[in-house]
């Protein structure tokens, strides 16, 4: 397992931007695709964007295309999404998950952090 620790969440206004970051622990950091999942209040996690090893290969979710972008630095262990043109329907907890195998958009056998909150007010 792989501990992942994110950060950067808050409390914004529509039509901002926020920025989250997520750092690992493993020094094999460059070999896990990583990706982030939300999970909206009452609702399953679901998939927002992953990366791949190199940070060449990216996959977005309809729903964020455009206004998120997810990039990564190996140097420093982290992986990072932006996040531009924020609304309401965006608030959810944040999660950033590593795996060696994503199929499509699943993550398999995954390592998650704990979340970070990101709510967005009207």
């Amino acid at each position: 397992q792989v501990q992942l620790v994110e950060s950067g969440g808050g409390l914004v206004q529509a039509g901002d931007s926020l920025t989250l970051s997520c750092v690992s622990s493993t020094q094999l950091f460059s070999s896990y695709a990583m990706g982030w999942v939300l999970q909206a209040p009452g609702k399953e996690r679901e998939f927002v964007a992953k990366i791949g090893m190199s940070g060449s290969s990216k996959e977005y979710a309809d729903s964020v295309k455009g206004r998120f972008t997810i990039s990564r630095d190996n140097a420093k262990n982290t992986v990072y999404l932006q996040m531009h043109g924020l609304t309401p329907e965006d608030t959810a907890v944040y999660f950033c998950v590593a795996s060696t195998t994503v199929v499509g958009q699943r993550f398999l056998s995954p390592s998650w952090g704990r979340g970070t909150q990101v709510t967005v007010s009207s």
